[in-house]
């Protein structure tokens, strides 16, 4: 487990940015902390360490959750799975649609894991929960488990956890 130091140091790099990408957003912009080896590394470690060796492989949401998937799997040698936007995938296998704030999004993920595979989910933000839960759905279709959600930050006032109940966050604004 990192120190509390390095994860205070890290936490310190995300920058909010207000009114991004629309009016009344405050946008979390993790740029800086993934430029930052140190601070990438404690909050990789912060987010496999509940589920270390319990796990076969790393899913990683699109877009930004694929860069702390891609990390995550490295540092727990295992490979990585991308769940994409829709139109993404060359060979989608299974899709799943749900509710944005202002419409609807879908996601989709490849087959190539055999029925039982342990994923552990992870994400850059939990914010409404919707694209998380879609994610757990989309794995249950293929008969896949997923053991666990971790996340870098959840956005406590926008009440995500409500749809994905049980997540571990490294932060929470």
């Amino acid at each position: 487990m990192p120190s509390a130091d390095a994860l205070a140091h890290a936490e310190s790099l995300i920058r909010t940015v207000p009114d991004y990408p629309e009016p009344g957003v405050l946008f979390r912009d993790i740029t800086p902390l993934l430029a930052d080896a140190g601070a990438l590394r404690a909050v990789i470690d912060a987010l496999i360490e509940p589920f270390d060796g319990g796990f076969d492989v790393v899913a990683g949401v699109e877009a930004r959750g694929f860069l702390l998937a891609g990390a995550a799997a490295t540092v727990a040698g295992v490979g990585m799975v991308p769940v994409r936007k829709a139109g993404k995938l060359p060979r989608p296998a299974a899709s799943v649609s749900y509710a944005l704030e202002y419409g609807r999004a879908t996601i989709e993920v490849h087959d190539d894991l055999a029925p039982g595979t342990r994923v552990l989910l992870v994400d850059d933000v939990l914010a409404t929960g919707g694209t998380l839960a879609a994610a757990h759905e989309l794995f249950a279709e293929l008969g896949v488990v997923v053991v666990g959600t971790a996340v870098l930050m959840e956005l406590e006032a926008l009440g995500g956890r409500a749809l994905v109940h049980d997540v571990h966050t490294v932060f929470t604004a």
